[in-house]
């Protein structure tokens, strides 16, 4: 029987593989920052100077990588709803939930993907955005109570926003980098009270998340085949 590694071998191992795995993520972090979550797999090795075996022995699937690499952006998302619930205001607390969750898409074109994107799979991931969307409806309960928000402003509409202000970010990207604000303080005036006109109807749930759910499949398959060899 070949004998195991020596016990500060099997030491040395698991440095290395902390290593590795802390230089993925950090690379991980830089590419989707850059590039959103269609950069492939294999950038993210190149970034992180690791094969892309050694990647995935890490990281089985890109969705679990995602999830790793977003999981204190997904925090600070929570965070923000809790802050705004504590806001006094209703108007103020709705208002700066919105602004501080576009500045953040802002900084982070990958953050900014996965705000428009669901990964089932991706169960933590998926439990902070489920509790800051409970959060946000408590945010809208208040601001129309308070008269502030017209009555008709539905969630899905939050939800069209972070694609719009995303779709402006990746545009304008360093070029005109704060563009973003101009789009969100525009939409903003538009929530308030009282109404200007009637709206078509909001997108239905389902169908909001099915698109999400697709735009989440096209980042994970994005570029990915083509790009492992």
């Amino acid at each position: 029987m070949t004998p195991g590694p020596k016990p500060h071998e099997a030491q040395s191992l698991r440095s290395d593989a902390e290593r590795n795995r802390g230089r993925i993520l950090a690379a991980a972090r830089t590419v989707f920052e850059r590039d959103g979550l269609g950069a492939s797999m294999a950038s993210v090795a190149r970034e992180a100077g690791v094969g892309i075996a050694t990647l995935f022995r890490h990281f089985g699937a890109k969705e679990d990588l995602i999830a790793a690499v977003f999981a204190d952006r997904m925090d600070a998302y929570v965070t923000a709803v809790g802050e705004a619930l504590d806001t006094p205001d209703p108007w103020a607390g709705f208002t700066g939930f919105i602004e501080a969750i576009c500045a953040m898409q802002a900084t982070d074109r990958g953050f900014a993907d996965v705000l428009t994107t669901t990964f089932p799979a991706a169960e933590g991931l998926e439990e902070r955005r489920a509790a800051a969307s409970q959060g946000f409806l408590e945010l809208v309960d208040r601001a129309k109570d308070s008269g502030q928000l017209r009555e008709d402003f539905a969630s899905q509409d939050l939800v069209l926003l972070l694609v719009a202000n995303a779709g402006v970010v990746a545009f304008a990207g360093d070029t005109v980098p704060d563009a973003w604000r101009r789009l969100v303080a525009l939409v903003i005036q538009s929530f308030q009270a009282p109404a200007r006109g009637p709206l078509p109807a909001a997108p239905a749930d389902d169908a909001l998340y099915e698109a999400m759910l697709r735009a989440g499949a096209a980042s994970i398959a994005s570029r990915e085949r083509g790009s492992i060899t």
